[in-house]
């Protein structure tokens, strides 16, 4: 018998009137709970957008994501290039835009700590990158150098560039950086694997498979490691939509989704980045940024596909059953997608293509409930719906009052009715998904219990946060057999320390993951010790009121009702 079994203790107090589990814990076959009496049993948590190849490998280059002041971020620069005199460029990134003057630094800086070697590094959100003057001097960058039709290099008022790159023209330094060794590539990617997996990810959705900026593109190492089944996890491939191209690739992404479908990793999607962030000003508004002092300037944010030509590719890439994965921040790039759907449904008719908008940082509230009728899924970032210096600063200015309150609306989203996915974005914030749970719940970032609420009509609660987190990634997902504890599913699975339900709502973030389950294999344990989770052969007799895994599927035994198993909607 399996030393560790999926069980239930009191039969009687299975169901929490939320609409959580309840009672259930992991038990030894004689019925004695493993640890703490309050552990709680959830489905796998599943991050519906993520980019997990690029944030291993950040984990071993120069890492800027626990820096807080510019001088922090400098002097991690120059203790890295230090520490690595044999790296010809230095590369990494995750620094913070706040911890400098108006979001760009410059190049002087970086020219002060590395002088000789090249230096690229992206920012946070990935949309803009720092380079130092050997970068510049090797890309052939000067004042001279026009902005790229989907980007810009940030200049002083002499016309000469600072070192900052926005957008498009990050591609100018980061194509000339080092490739990485196709075994660096498959240690990064495992390296992220085990990072998600000890926060009870058990499958995701990459928003990235292509080549882009000067990064790889990842489908090769997803294929090597299914190939070789190290690729424990499930995950989709959103294939990458080249705006530099139209309709005439959509034969290619036809023939790269049938040569992506091995083991555990599956190419279904296509990811149509449709505009940038508002806090460089790229994310595309109905209506213009505004300037410091609340004047109308004449930027409403770069469109990175036509609009016009949009609904053409939406209807087209619909009619193939391919999935639509829309990179969409600002008020104009959601009409532009759902407007998208909108014209793929009247030409093709209902399909099950599950099309999904992620980031939504503004929505106009005319579009709504645009979602739940056209049928497509709300993909949320719930991090970034706090107050902090990036928002505070560097956004709410330049959005103004009224459109600073269409900000993240995941309340009224779920009260129009549509399903909510959640995702990452890792490693743009942080992949634990309890911390963005936390703030899904509390609008206020985790360990800032006195801080302001931001925006908080558009709190949820926190079944809803857990089912954006499980069932509604999985519907995103395409994986139908999990997302939920029920008789049949897969058995993708995370055990908590402790029952969020039981302690106040403040304290969510506190929550750990201690164990991870994918298919009934035990992938990850908070002691370390992942063995596989053996499974049962149905030769033995069932014992009532048990849940058990026979060949990696959860199996309810007679006596115990299934309602008692629900899903957390």
């Amino acid at each position: 018998m399996d030393p560790y079994r999926l069980g239930v203790r009191e039969p009687g107090a299975a169901q929490h009137p939320e609409g959580g589990l309840h009672g259930l814990d992991l038990v030894r076959p004689a019925g004695h709970p493993v640890g703490a009496e309050h552990r709680r049993l959830l489905p796998g948590f599943q991050d519906a957008h993520v980019h997990p190849l690029p944030a291993g490998l950040e984990l071993t280059q120069c890492d800027l994501t626990g820096t807080k002041t510019a001088e922090d971020t400098v002097a991690a620069v120059r203790a890295y290039a230090l520490a690595h005199p044999e790296r010809e460029w230095i590369t990494g990134g995750g620094w913070s835009m706040e911890a400098f003057e108006g979001g760009t630094p410059t190049r002087e800086s970086l020219d002060a700590v590395v002088p000789d070697r090249p230096v690229y590094l992206p920012n946070r959100d990935h949309h803009g990158a720092w380079v130092n003057s050997r970068a510049l001097e090797l890309a052939g960058v000067t004042r001279d150098t026009p902005d790229p039709a989907d980007g810009r290099f940030e200049r002083d008022a002499s016309g000469e560039p600072t070192g900052m790159l926005q957008e498009g023209a990050m591609e100018y330094v980061g194509r000339l950086t080092p490739p990485v060794t196709a075994a660096e590539r498959l240690a990064a990617l495992l390296s992220a694997q085990r990072r998600l997996h000890s926060l009870g990810v058990t499958a995701w959705q990459d928003a990235l498979v292509g080549s882009f900026l000067g990064m790889e593109d990842p489908s090769g190492t997803y294929l090597a490691a299914a190939l070789d089944g190290s690729l424990t996890a499930r995950v989709v491939g959103a294939l990458w939509w080249d705006r530099e191209r139209g309709a005439e690739q959509i034969p290619e992404l036809v023939e790269r989704r049938a040569a992506l479908s091995v083991g555990r990793f599956r190419a279904g999607s296509v990811k149509l980045m449709l505009d940038g962030v508002a806090e460089t000003g790229t994310a595309a508004l109905l209506d213009p940024y505004l300037d410091k002092c609340g004047c109308a300037t004449a930027n409403r944010g770069t469109s990175f596909v036509d609009a016009a030509e949009l609904p053409k590719y939406v209807t087209q890439l619909d009619a193939l059953n391919f999935q639509c994965h829309f990179h969409a921040l600002g008020d104009r790039a959601v009409r532009d997608a759902l407007d998208a759907v909108e014209a793929a449904r009247a030409a093709n008719g209902p399909s099950d293509t599950r099309h999904h908008l992620a980031h939504l940082q503004v929505v106009h509230p005319d579009d709504v409930p645009r979602f739940a009728r056209l049928g497509a899924v709300a993909n949320i970032q719930a991090l970034w719906a706090v107050h902090e210096p990036q928002m505070d600063d560097l956004t709410i200015p330049f959005l103004g009052p009224e459109r600073a309150a269409w900000q993240y609306p995941f309340g009224a989203l779920l009260r129009s009715g549509v399903t909510l996915a959640a995702g990452s974005d890792w490693p743009v914030s942080s992949p634990d998904p309890l911390q963005a749970i936390h703030v899904a719940v509390n609008r206020t970032a985790p360990g800032s219990p006195s801080s302001p609420v931001f925006l908080p009509a558009e709190r949820i609660g926190l079944t809803d946060a857990l089912t954006a987190y499980t069932a509604g990634s999985a519907y995103a997902n395409h994986l139908d057999d999990t997302g939920s504890v029920r008789a049949g599913a897969l058995a993708d699975l995370t055990v908590l320390d402790r029952d969020p339900y039981a302690g106040p709502r403040e304290a969510i973030a506190e929550t750990k993951v201690v164990l991870t389950y994918v298919g009934g294999e035990r992938v990850c344990a908070a002691d370390g010790a992942a063995e596989p989770f053996r499974s049962q052969k149905r030769s033995r007799a069932p014992i009532p009121g048990q849940l058990s895994m026979y060949a990696g599927h959860l199996s309810m035994m007679d006596r115990w009702p299934e309602a008692a198993f629900s899903s957390l909607t």
